[in-house]
């Protein structure tokens, strides 16, 4: 890439196309069509399949073939291919040999002109591309039922569509040194602070990688680098979400060739909010916030109770509740905590699996799984009862916030084996160490428990319940608070 990345376009056509075909090695897919415009020797180049054929021929072929010029020379005829037509309304000038593979690739058609020391281009893509569907995961009652795709330009009309506003801007550029993959930066220039856009774009240049194919990729290098448990940049597959979050002052990212976008900074309490928290009554939505918050604390923190009740506090059970787990206990052949620990691994190798194996074996795999672990686990002896019960409902409850899945599933265990060691008090030291891991966490300066930790009374309106838009209006939370 070194090579040719500041080397500019040579003058002479034979040399152009001799060079062309030196950096792409003879790449098939290179298609290189030597034609006459008015008497100067010209070039068109295109990559096969990234082009529409109609479309090249309507807006391209045919005008250029059309032109008849008399004592024409080759800057006059760059003028006139510039001012007098318009050709497609996305085009372009490459300079050098990095510009013109990056449009080329980009499913541009290049023209190239004997005496020219740069290249025209013009946007006819027509690659195949899935088209807007509803999104495979954030499922919604009442939201709308578009989703991004891969096609970033398509990502793009999706967030522009819900905001016409001027005042959204879009900047489009390359990342990456082999994949030169198209990224966007999304924002509300009047609301988002100017320091936050900076340090974005500063991180975003920084990175080295040669390819760019999805959202992790970019993640690490907006991520909080403090070791923070909980993630402090959010990923969205619906642009509402991400519409709403570009009105609070965040900034989106837009990555071609994947459906998913990055929106920072992120605020833990928005784990727990959903688009249809402002589609339902305000007091139903507070109902189901709150049934949120007590559900990921049971998620985390049951089989761990229980592993430390039993072990180290059974006076705090009652007498016909402590009879009842000790008869089911009494033929288990390992002590509580690995008992917890293994269920719970079984488990993640029974999602695993149904994950990675195609859809028509996944659900068998379930169910055979389940019959195993529910029937003869249990009739064999080697898993009791109650702790099936307790670790299958700390499951469910983690499905209750899937963005939060990872720490949960990780924290759990490490709660079972501090409750398992010291009790209670190994669970509250370590819920301690969790609680002081999740305050310290920031995302570009700003406070990924906010607005709890610092505390916000304003914007308290939408986390743990939510007003009406009346009263919500003139209290939503933005991260310009923090610079007032």
């Amino acid at each position: 890439m070194s090579d040719f990345k500041n080397e500019t376009i040579n003058p002479d056509l034979q040399q152009n196309i001799r060079r062309i075909k030196e950096i792409s090695d003879g790449s098939s897919d290179v298609m290189i069509n030597e034609f006459t415009l008015s008497g100067i020797p010209a070039a068109l180049l295109v990559c096969e399949g990234m082009v529409a054929t109609s479309i090249i021929t309507e807006l391209i072929l045919d005008p250029i073939t059309n032109i008849q010029l008399s004592n024409i020379t080759t800057p006059k005829l760059m003028d006139y291919l510039n001012s007098e037509l318009l050709l497609s309304l996305d085009r372009g000038e490459a300079k050098n040999y990095h510009d013109l593979f990056r449009f080329l690739n980009s499913g541009f058609a290049v023209l190239l002109l004997h005496g020219a020391s740069s290249a025209l281009v013009y946007g006819v893509q027509g690659y195949d591309k899935r088209s807007v569907s509803e999104p495979t995961g954030e499922s919604n009652v009442m939201g709308a039922g578009d989703g991004f795709a891969e096609t970033v330009r398509m990502n793009m009309s999706l967030v522009r569509r819900r905001m016409k506003t001027p005042f959204l801007k879009m900047e489009l550029f390359p990342l990456g040194e082999k994949s030169q993959t198209d990224i966007c930066l999304c924002y509300m220039y009047d609301r988002v602070p100017k320091e936050l856009v900076s340090e974005i774009k500063n991180r975003l240049n920084s990175t080295e990688l040669e390819s760019i194919l999805s959202s992790g990729y970019l993640q690490p290098f907006l991520e909080n680098r403090r070791g923070c448990l909980f993630d402090t940049v959010s990923t969205t597959q619906r642009p509402d979400v991400m519409t709403a979050k570009l009105l609070e002052g965040r900034v989106g990212i837009l990555i071609d060739g994947t459906p998913f976008a990055i929106v920072v900074p992120k605020l833990m309490c928005e784990s727990f909010q959903t688009m249809d928290d402002y589609c339902f009554r305000p007091y139903y939505t507070t109902f189901i916030r709150i049934l949120k918050y007590i559900t990921f604390l049971i998620a985390l923190l049951l089989p761990a109770l229980y592993v430390a009740v039993s072990l180290h506090h059974p006076e705090l059970l009652n007498r016909t509740l402590l009879l009842i787990l000790a008869k089911a206990e009494e033929n288990a052949p390992l002590s509580l905590a690995v008992e917890a620990i293994g269920v719970l691994l079984v488990y993640e190798i029974i999602r695993e699996a149904g994950l990675r194996l195609p859809k028509a074996v996944g659900g068998s795999v379930s169910i055979v799984a389940g019959l195993i672990i529910g029937d003869a686990a249990v009739s064999s002896g080697l898993i009791s009862t109650p702790m099936l019960t307790v670790t299958a409902i700390s499951v469910i409850g983690g499905f209750v916030v899937p963005d939060l899945n990872q720490p949960i599933t990780i924290l759990r265990i490490a709660f079972i084996i501090a409750g398992g060691i010291l009790g209670l008090f190994g669970i509250g030291l370590l819920g301690s160490v969790v609680i002081f891991n999740a305050c310290a966490g920031e995302s570009f300066g700003f406070p990924t428990t906010a607005p709890i930790a610092p505390f916000k009374r304003r914007s308290m309106r939408d986390v743990f319940t939510r007003v009406s838009f009346r009263k919500m209006q003139s209290g939503n939370f933005t991260v310009e608070e923090y610079n007032e």
